[in-house]
């Protein structure tokens, strides 16, 4: 299966691979609400698994020209990548409650 650019998962969430596969780099960039609202910083809040995420960390995202804000992270579990998006002053964006998921998949191809 072919690898796709950047690709716009809703308004302003974009990702990059599609799919997911273990090892890769993904890129996720963010023109969401917290950022047409002129938040001074963004973190990409993310952890993997299904009913309870596991490895939660922070990312503290970087502000590009044309106001959008970005991170990347190396995919090292083979489940589930969950994310969502936080200002650190306690404003979340996070899908109105049911944050961002893509199933990782581990390279294996399938006939």
């Amino acid at each position: 299966m072919a690898k796709s650019k950047m690709q716009e998962v809703v308004d302003g969430i974009y990702v990059e691979p599609v799919p997911i596969t273990v090892g890769d780099e993904v890129k996720l960039k963010y023109k969401g609400i917290l950022a047409t609202a002129g938040a001074k910083s963004i973190y990409l809040h993310t952890g993997y698994g299904f009913d309870q995420w596991t490895d939660v960390q922070d990312i503290k995202m970087k502000k590009g020209r044309d106001g959008s804000w970005s991170a990347s992270l190396v995919v090292n579990n083979p489940t589930r990548l969950n994310f969502c998006f936080h200002d650190g002053a306690d404003h979340w964006d996070n899908n109105y409650g049911r944050n961002w998921s893509y199933d990782i998949h581990d390279g294996e191809l399938t006939d």
